[in-house]
């Protein structure tokens, strides 16, 4: 199916409308190429009859940021393709799970020697800018009916899983976002995280052209990214500054880089910034108040992947400290015994799995997040459901409350809290290069005084390396995997209640390996 009139993709139909009254608006803007309004539906159309002329149902997408990358997404909505996103964070072998499972016919890369020694694809074409690789090896998958897209998030394990997505639930985020966002009048978004991430893709890309703006989509490397992790700060500065952007979306070590740059290197927002939503985590009060003292207007938000991403979202006129945000207006939140659940749109089920997988009742999705909500109506997160220590005390805390008030500093770059059963709160620290262990100390000693006796942190151990998605050590969208830390640190964790406080301070400087950023999310908010 090539006629947009006729499509299943209420994106499209709003993108026709947008380039029948304004047809020679920029839409889509990359490194060295861009498109109008009009110019990308013909070429999305274009691209769409070559799908079908192929008899493609489900094509893999794997490709740097650009305009190639989003016109492929539009294409296949068009053609009734199912696409699935292959992240660059991925490892070989996640990336070989996510192929062989989602039964894909063929892969679109602009990387075709990152698979030259892949046995599963055969002889290469030249395919709208991309190479098309067919898949001679893998089995079809069944997938619920509509499936658009699957995303693949991390899960709490290593294996990827993904989330089926139909274009329906996509467009009602994207609109719910247009909605709210509309009185702000941002005219360019520039997408700064990986367009495999589903926030980006969705609360980015689709957001932006429902409020017939322009989406700035410079290739990774441009931002500064490199690597699964690593993240080159002046680089992505310097990048804001060339385009000016009305809107960005963040993850908050992302956020927190941002403003090291400010503090310490001089750099300035640009005054075009209107809204920077932030999500993919617990975000301190006082960062995100820092943020806006210093010229970023940031907002944080939360969602995941199965409700089509952003589910709540702190607004111009609407903002709490601490909150995440009120409910959109196309879905509900509400509280089952302190676990956040939501009602609206949603997935269709997991890959291989089924609806039930969900862990809905009544038309309710059970997250998995603990929270509450104010008298207002703002949503406070407060960790994860699975994450919830219990001390050999009996007291149950929230690691990720105790970390967002270590992370305020600029001298912590990562921070886990560990303490299950055991009779106080420990901590595993990444401080900044070159930053003294007295000054980490005084940090964690000011942060106690606020805190509960039961929170308190009473040791703590240097990371000896970042975290990262490549080590299995942090989620696609940041957040740490505590099981595996825990493992890969076991002896550290063990020296910390063993009274061992030498280990514990073992380091008086650290080293100066780069700060790691991770890649997203459900950028919490997918």
């Amino acid at each position: 199916m090539t006629d947009i009139s006729k499509t299943n993709s209420p994106l499209l139909e709003s993108l026709r409308a947008t380039a029948e009254a304004y047809p020679g608006r920029a839409a889509l803007l990359g490194d060295h190429e861009g498109f109008t309004y009009g110019e990308l539906l013909q070429e999305v159309t274009a691209i769409a009859a070559a799908l079908n002329a192929r008899d493609l149902q489900v094509v893999g997408l794997f490709a740097n940021n650009g305009p190639r990358w989003l016109l492929v997404d539009l294409a296949c909505q068009l053609a009734g393709v199912t696409l699935v996103p292959l992240p660059g964070f991925f490892s070989p072998q996640q990336l070989q799970h996510t192929i062989s499972t989602s039964g894909l016919q063929a892969l679109l890369t602009d990387m075709p020697g990152y698979f030259a020694d892949a046995p599963v694809f055969g002889a290469g074409e030249a395919f709208a800018g991309m190479t098309l690789l067919p898949c001679t090896q893998v089995q079809p998958a069944k997938l619920p009916a509509d499936t658009a897209k699957i995303t693949f998030t991390s899960g709490s394990t290593g294996t990827p899983r993904g989330v089926c997505l139909s274009n329906a639930t996509q467009f009602a985020t994207a609109e719910a976002l247009a909605v709210s966002l509309a009185p702000l009048r941002c005219a360019t978004h520039m997408c700064l995280l990986p367009l495999a991430t589903l926030l980006e893709n969705v609360a980015g890309a689709y957001t932006c052209w429902l409020l017939g703006g322009t989406a700035l989509v410079p290739g990774l490397e441009r931002l500064g990214f490199s690597g699964s992790s690593q993240l080159d700060m002046q680089r992505l500065c310097a990048c804001i500054d060339e385009h000016q952007p009305d809107s960005l979306i963040l993850l908050p070590q992302i956020l927190k880089s941002l403003l090291d740059q400010v503090d310490n290197f001089g750099w300035q927002p640009p005054p075009t910034l209107r809204f920077v939503a932030v999500g993919g985590g617990k975000v301190s009060a006082d960062l995100l108040r820092e943020a806006t003292s210093r010229g970023l207007p940031v907002y944080e938000g939360y969602g995941l992947s199965e409700c089509g991403s952003v589910v709540a979202l702190n607004l111009p006129g609407a903002v709490r400290e601490g909150a995440a945000g009120k409910p959109l207006p196309h879905c509900e939140i509400a509280l089952r015994d302190g676990e956040i659940v939501v009602r609206g749109p949603r997935y269709l089920g997991y890959l291989g799995g089924t609806e039930d997988d969900s862990g809905s009742r009544d038309g309710w999705l059970a997250t998995g997040d603990l929270g509450s909500r104010d008298s207002d109506g703002f949503l406070h997160i407060t960790g994860r459901k699975k994450n919830i220590l219990i001390s050999s005390y009996g007291r149950n805390i929230s690691p990720e409350w105790i970390e967002s008030e270590l992370l305020r500093a600029q001298e912590v770059l990562q921070c886990v809290v560990v303490g299950d059963a055991r009779p106080y709160c420990s901590a595993l620290l990444l401080p900044r290069p070159g930053t003294d262990a007295t000054q980490i100390e005084r940090w964690i000693e000011s942060v106690n005084r606020v805190l509960p006796d039961y929170a308190r942190i009473r040791r703590w151990a240097p990371l000896t390396q970042p975290l990262t998605f490549a080590d299995g050590l942090l989620t696609a969208n940041g957040r740490p995997r505590r099981d595996r830390i825990a493992e890969r640190y076991a002896a550290v964790i063990e020296g910390l209640y063993r009274g061992d406080r030498d280990q514990a301070n073992a380091q008086k400087t650290f080293s100066s390996a780069p700060a790691s950023i991770p890649g997203d999310q459900n950028p919490g908010v997918a």
